[in-house]
């Protein structure tokens, strides 16, 4: 198979910035989250531009309305939508705008979970049922002169339910921004940039634009300059076409640009330039706009599996739902940087974009942090997954929402494969081929540059038309690792991507013995759950799977050992709101994260991070603390060591090395109490010792926040565990306590949660019941700076606050500043 050469690119943003300091920006990008009234219910006079809001909530997006409501098993979303209330809500703004004469103006949506409706006013804009597709409309015929005040209605109906396999969110979740241009301007997503050709000596930059002319037949001929920018801002190659002739709608320029030497983007090196495009009628400046880019090649092979830039590398990936846990589907762009964080510190390199297009913030802090993506398009086409799902509007919607998402993120060097679906039922009928063929076409017309999957179940070619349709680049494949050995012969020459693998059960903390019987939870599609935990946990053993998963042990052997599998995606990166397998409500959330909804790594994150990443790892588990002589099975995850020798209360307990077959050791341990300890050692010589104590009882909390120095902006968030300690520091593995928080300064409580899967706590609250010792506070800045104070107290236990410093935003940084303030008394 070809290369799958450079390509790349990107728009991160599409955002327009003024070129020379002396002009004024002709393009005009204002942020329009802020100023927004709220009502939950239907109204059906509030698309009128007269219509009394006074009476609504005030709020800024990105807003969530189903978080903020109370979980409970009779809300239409049920719980595998998170139990959390939906229905229909409705979101009004008044602005005015300084559009000059012949100008443009549009309203652009990130996205809106769905059905939404828009008006200005009075006037209907459009619809877009999808809920994960951005989209914008033009205001400016409908825009009242002068600088009178306009009115922007939108109606969001999230009320046909269940239409998600998991929590959707309801309402404006993403970001929305007010654009004005010239009558002569680029295009929506209008810049295409790819690198036809890179060399060490030089890359061949392509840049693709698309002038949009709302100016009629009688406009100008233009000049367009394009000017390529490497990281300091510096001009490295530059491009001007003169007397281009516009049509009257849409003309395309193609442009090349010569790199010398250029320096590559790579998951160790996420080297992003900036191509600057500048549009003017004779000495007049009409549009600018700027797209970032990043050069690499990569290549899928069917014998080797995957290369960056030349280089054989293993995609190390995780799948994502698009919710933030307590925060809900409201994105957040330091939320998502911290789970990306978590990931890259397990040794990820990848994700999955499950199943749908993300917030294009996400996308950005990938190129920016050297994260690969599958981007994906769809969780069904036209046979239902859940009876108000999007099989309904697949048929008028799915070429243009397909189209939107390949143009609006195809300069995202990040992104090395598109999906056009998920375990599609039609992969079981001979519609499947026509589908495949159309949606891969439809792909192909705007990126040839990129391949093109599905994620698949079945690997019988006989038994799966999505892949007899013959078009897809790579073939990927859900579960079913046994079966890997035989994928090269059933469809040979083709290239393997395994996009979900494990699916493994666990809670936070918990553990069920004997640790080697694992338990199948259900055992088949048909019996309904009827052993399980009472108080609905599953073992942090990596010991609890459902019968079409797997625990991640053999998952990853699996992978590991198939040169031809160019990677995999675990099933999953972070717990995530809904579909709660194994278990009925009170489970809300889901039980597959290597990270659980707060963000407090599970044991199995040590297993990767020992596989995965080159720095020495030891991680010991489970707690110290049991009945007296009960036999306790001690593991050890360990890296970059030949053995482990495990201690208690001194005495050694033998030395365990890891055999071919094997990710972890094990020691059956009659318990004592006291101190265990592991120490590993590679020729003889330590490289790590980790250590657990039986703990007394709860006696203090402990405060630590990610970050201490943050942006007085009102988006900017600090997140900040909480620990019960004992009298002598050490994690009390049960503690339960209701913790309560005062919050003082700049800021607001944003949510809280503890990680257990089916507390119905709400998120939104000003305390939480601590689980299994921790529990998690975030903290939210205002756009006004200060100190921010967080206290934390819970009965009988020694409190203890925290102290963080909001400002400008050059002078808080947006990396890792983390702070810790144990018990300080009163």
């Amino acid at each position: 198979m070809r290369p799958f050469l450079p390509f790349l690119l990107l728009l991160l943003l599409s955002v327009a910035r003024p070129a020379d300091a002396a002009q004024p920006p002709v393009r005009g990008v204002e942020n329009f989250n802020k100023g927004w009234k709220f009502f939950l219910g239907d109204e059906a006079q509030a698309k009128e531009a007269g219509f009394n809001d006074a009476g609504w909530r005030s709020l800024a997006l990105p807003h969530d309305w189903s978080i903020e409501g109370k979980f409970d098993a009779l809300n239409p979303a049920k719980p595998e939508g998170g139990g959390l209330p939906t229905g229909i809500g409705w979101y009004r703004k008044s602005f005015s705008t300084k559009a000059g004469k012949g100008q443009r103006v549009y309203i652009e949506f990130d996205g809106v979970y769905q059905q939404s409706e828009v008006w200005l006013n009075g006037q209907l804009l459009g619809k877009r049922p999808n809920g994960y597709i951005s989209f914008r409309y033009e205001l400016t015929r409908h825009l009242r002169p002068n600088g009178q005040a306009n009115v922007l209605a939108v109606r969001v109906d999230n009320s046909a339910q269940p239409n998600s396999r998991w929590y959707s969110g309801s309402g404006i979740y993403r970001n929305v921004r007010l654009v004005t241009t010239s009558a002569v301007a680029v295009d929506h997503w209008g810049t295409f940039v790819t690198t036809p050709k890179v060399m060490a000596e030089a890359a061949t930059v392509q840049l693709q634009t698309t002038i949009r002319n709302a100016g009629g037949k009688g406009t100008k001929p233009v000049r367009v300059e394009t000017l390529l920018l490497d990281a300091q801002g510096k001009t490295v190659a530059r491009q001007a076409t003169d007397n281009v002739k516009l049509t009257d709608s849409t003309t395309v320029l193609t442009q090349t640009l010569n790199l010398p030497k250029p320096q590559l983007w790579s998951v160790q090196r996420p080297y992003l330039y900036r191509v600057q495009t500048r549009i003017s009628q004779g000495k007049t400046a009409v549009d600018e706009y700027t797209t970032p880019l990043g050069v690499r090649t990569f290549e899928f092979n069917a014998q080797t599996g995957f290369s960056l830039n030349g280089q054989p590398l293993k995609i190390l990936g995780v799948n994502q739902h698009h919710d933030l846990g307590a925060l809900g589907a409201a994105f957040n762009v330091r939320a998502a940087e911290r789970q990306l964080e978590i990931l890259q510190r397990m040794g990820c390199n990848a994700i999955r974009m499950s199943h749908n297009p993300p917030a294009p913030e996400l996308l950005d802090l990938c190129d920016r942090m050297g994260l690969l993506v599958m981007d994906e398009a769809f969780d069904m086409w036209q046979k239902k997954k859940n009876g108000k799902d999007y099989h309904l509007d697949f048929k008028e919607w799915h070429r243009r929402d397909l189209q939107d998402m390949v143009r609006r993120d195809r300069n995202h060097p990040s992104i090395i494969v598109w999906s056009i679906g998920n375990e599609i039922r039609e992969q079981f009928d001979s519609t499947g081929v026509r589908l495949t063929r159309e949606l891969v076409a439809t792909v192909k017309r705007l990126d040839k540059t990129r391949p093109v999957t599905s994620a698949l179940t079945e690997q019988e070619p006989e038994k799966n038309f999505i892949s007899q349709a013959g078009v897809l680049d790579i073939l990927s494949f859900n579960y079913k690792h046994e079966g890997y050995p035989k994928l090269p012969r059933s469809f040979p020459g083709k290239p393997f991507l395994a996009t979900e693998i494990a699916a493994a059960f666990e809670t936070r903390g918990h553990y069920d013995l004997p640790s080697d019987s694992v338990r199948v939870w259900p055992l088949d599609g048909k019996t309904k759950l009827t052993t399980g935990n009472a108080d609905f946990t599953a073992s942090s053993y990596d010991n609890a799977r459902p019968y079409w998963g797997s625990t991640h042990e053999p998952a990853w052997l699996a992978v590991k050992r198939s040169p031809f599998m160019a990677g995999t995606f675990v099933w999953s990166g972070f717990d995530y709101l809904g579909e709660p397998l194994p278990y009925p409500w009170p489970a809300r959330s889901s039980y597959f994260g290597l990270i659980d909804l707060a963000g407090f790594p599970k044991d199995a994150y040590y297993l990767y991070q020992s596989e995965w990443t080159t720095q020495p790892v030891l991680h010991l588990l489970p707690h110290w603390n049991w009945r007296p002589g009960q036999p306790v099975d001690v593991w050890t995850y360990f890296s970059q060591a030949d053995e482990v020798e495990l201690l208690l209360n001194g005495k050694s307990l033998g030395v365990k090395k890891k055999g071919a077959d094997q990710l972890h050791v094990m020691w059956r341990v009659p318990f004592a109490a006291g101190t265990l300890q592991a120490v590993s050692r590679k020729s003889g010589k330590t490289v790590l010792t980790r250590t657990i104590k039986t703990a007394g009882p709860a006696a203090k909390i402990e405060l630590t926040a990610d970050r201490s120095a943050l942006r007085a902006d009102g988006l900017d968030l600090s997140f900040v565990t909480v620990r019960v300690l004992d009298a002598q520091g050490n994690l009390v593995p049960d503690a339960a306590q209701q913790v309560k928080f005062d919050l003082g300064g700049p800021a607001t409580l944003a949510g809280v949660d503890n990680g257990y899967q089916a507390s119905l706590e709400p998120f939104k609250a000003t305390e939480r019941k601590a689980y299994n010792g921790q529990c998690l506070a975030i903290v939210q800045t205002t756009e006004q700076a200060g100190t921010i104070t967080l206290k934390a107290t819970a009965e009988g236990l020694q409190p203890a606050s925290i102290s963080l410093k909001s400002g400008a935003t050059s002078s808080a940084s947006t990396k890792n500043n983390p702070a810790t303030s144990v018990a300080a008394g009163n």
